[in-house]
């Protein structure tokens, strides 16, 4: 598969739990529903990944966690706030900067329909 079928299956399965869920859940609850959702669809995905950050070629551990890395190369970022604003956007820019990664996805399914709470990140 490549990166983006990847990430049309994290879409439709980040659907899938937000039709079952709906909004007003806790950011975890989505975490766990999504991750069970896209290891169902045999999809390899790490869950709450620590990253290291890199600091004068030193490494160090900041507590920086990716929510879920589907097949190492897309970052997805949950989120269950009233509304994303740019911090969240530095959030997984960072990640993806850190992982390597080249796509991502900020998803707050604190909306009523999930299209006004997805915003897909290319870097």
């Amino acid at each position: 598969m490549n990166v983006e079928e990847v990430f049309k299956k994290v879409l439709d399965c980040s659907f899938q739990v937000h039709t079952a869920l709906g909004p007003g859940s806790l950011e975890s609850a989505y975490l766990e529903c999504l991750f069970y959702e896209l290891t169902q669809s045999v999809l390899n995905v790490e869950k709450q990944k620590p990253l290291p950050l890199i600091f004068k070629e030193v490494k160090l551990e900041a507590g920086y966690r990716i929510d879920l890395l589907v097949e190492n190369e897309i970052v997805v970022e949950i989120k269950s706030i009233e509304a994303l604003c740019d911090i969240h956007m530095a959030q997984i820019l960072i990640y993806m900067q850190l992982s390597g990664c080249k796509l991502g996805l900020l998803a707050n399914f604190n909306v009523r329909h999930l299209k006004d709470g997805i915003k897909r990140v290319i870097l």
